[in-house]
């Protein structure tokens, strides 16, 4: 089967229209995406599973006529449960679990947007770090430098994307697992409001309501058009995101208005905000002022030091649930899992019942100030990371000492975690660019408002366009 020739000249919108038209077929998108992981893989890591049969055959059974027809898609090693296929969770605990027996509702609404399935992509074990350095299966490098990381958990989908093997990937966010590999490879990272995209019928919320999945993509247009396409709660979610208003798609290019815009780079835990992540900022802050927007600095009032101790004690609780999950009942020693999953399990041993629920308690009374402070306030813009992406090994899950990994992680990237305890829309442009890698500014609007991050992403992404801009591999 021959290549699409421009393959990487479309997003995937652009790729479903010319199938639509006829100009290219889904098997030719299929080979060309499947030749670019055999020629960019071996440097990069990102694809950890090759399911090219799989992706023929859904070709061979007729793709539905969804706004994605015969665009190929890789899903997560982590939450996207697909029939007849397994997933590790990027842990060697984990490694020989069975196949699923049916795939998760989101899965089935990716399957009904018409896209074509074809790999799994590396993910650092159980999701708990902002990089993807699994044991299982070895580093992930973001295509701009491959001494660096890619970000995590979702560094695969991100490392996937940024190298031009496919426009958009299946990606999830606990604590910005989305938005810190889009912010490590040049990309759209959009984490959605809690409840807008369902788990089920496997669980009914992930991390305590921190979580949520959704993709890594080069532009806007794509990450609405794949929300509006997944959408919606599932049969018994305990409960969901607002309705939207109107379909996503329909918020790209369309005026967001004269909105009211408060920037600030003020971390919630004290962590230093290195120059070219403030440069970008204000660089955007700017570009606002002069789209007529309404900009001003303004430091929301908030309790920032419960942020950090109130995810871990979330996590620490969620891991020793997860580490119970073995499908054989199998139970996990110290020697089966990277030693911060372990460490994280041990702590969440020790956390009683009632600090779990003060947790909770806790991060809804977050969710209550910011709510306060975008009642005054449409938009809040803050640095994507505090720093470059680190070097390998440097956030390391192997660590022996506790606090200090959580340090790093959360020293690299202290404005992501807000935003899943409070629930918000939060998503990461790539509007700046320094020392050779891609530099995001992230958009945070009120809960249940995608609406204002599409019409407002889209606009900046029309006045500081990104698309052109790619690593050299």
């Amino acid at each position: 089967m021959k290549r699409f020739p421009d393959y990487e000249q479309y997003d995937a919108l652009g790729l479903a229209a010319l199938v639509r038209s006829g100009k290219v077929t889904p098997p030719e998108l299929l080979e060309s995406a499947i030749a670019l992981v055999e020629e960019q893989n071996p440097r990069i890591n990102a694809v950890v599973m090759r399911l090219y049969d799989y992706g023929r055959q859904q070709i061979a059974d007729g793709l539905p006529d969804g706004p994605f027809r015969g665009v190929p898609f890789l899903l997560k090693d982590l939450t996207a449960v697909l029939a007849g296929v397994p997933m590790t969770r990027g842990s060697r605990f984990f490694a020989d679990s069975p196949p699923a027996a049916a795939d998760s509702e989101h899965v089935k609404r990716l399957k009904r947007a018409g896209l074509v399935f074809f790999g799994r992509t590396n993910s650092c074990e159980l999701g708990l770090s902002l990089t993807c350095e699994p044991q299982l299966y070895g580093p992930t490098r973001t295509p701009w430098d491959v001494t660096r990381i890619s970000g995590g958990s979702s560094g695969g989908a991100a490392a996937a994307v940024g190298a031009r093997i496919l426009p958009m990937a299946h990606a999830s966010d606990g604590f910005g697992s989305i938005r810190a590999p889009a912010a490590c490879c040049g990309l759209v990272g959009l984490k959605p409001t809690r409840g807008r995209n369902t788990f089920a019928p496997y669980t009914g919320e992930g991390l305590g309501g921190c979580s949520t999945e959704h993709a890594v993509t080069l532009t806007v247009r794509d990450c609405a058009a794949l929300l509006d396409a997944t959408a919606g709660p599932g049969p018994g979610d305990p409960y969901a995101a607002p309705a939207q208003a109107r379909p996503y798609p329909a918020e790209i290019g369309a005026a967001p208005g004269r909105l009211r815009i408060a920037w600030t780079a003020k971390t919630p835990n004290g962590a230093k905000v290195e120059r070219e992540s403030l440069d970008a900022l204000a660089d955007t802050v700017r570009l606002c002022a002069d789209l007529d927007h309404d900009v001003e600095a303004a430091d929301p009032e908030i309790d920032g030091a419960a942020i950090v101790p109130t995810f871990l004690t979330l996590a620490a609780a969620n891991t020793v649930v997860n580490l119970a999950g073995h499908p054989s009942g199998r139970t996990a020693g110290p020697g089966d899992v990277e030693r911060v999953t372990w460490a994280t399990a041990q702590r969440g041993e020790r956390i009683a019942a009632a600090d779990y629920v003060r947790a909770t308690q806790t991060m809804h009374r977050l969710g209550r100030q910011m709510a306060v402070f975008h009642a005054r306030y449409d938009v809040l813009l803050t640095p994507g990371l505090a720093t470059l992406p680190p070097k390998l090994g440097f956030i390391d899950m192997m660590l022996d000492d506790f606090d200090e990994y959580w340090r790093r992680v959360f020293h690299f990237s202290p404005f992501t975690v807000w935003f899943n305890l409070t629930g918000q829309p939060a998503m990461m442009l790539p509007l700046g660019h320094a020392q050779g890698l891609p530099i995001a500014v992230q958009l945070v609007a009120r809960f249940g408002d995608e609406a204002t991050l599409f019409r407002l992403g889209s606009q900046l992404e029309a006045a500081r366009p990104w698309f052109e801009r790619r690593p050299t591999l």
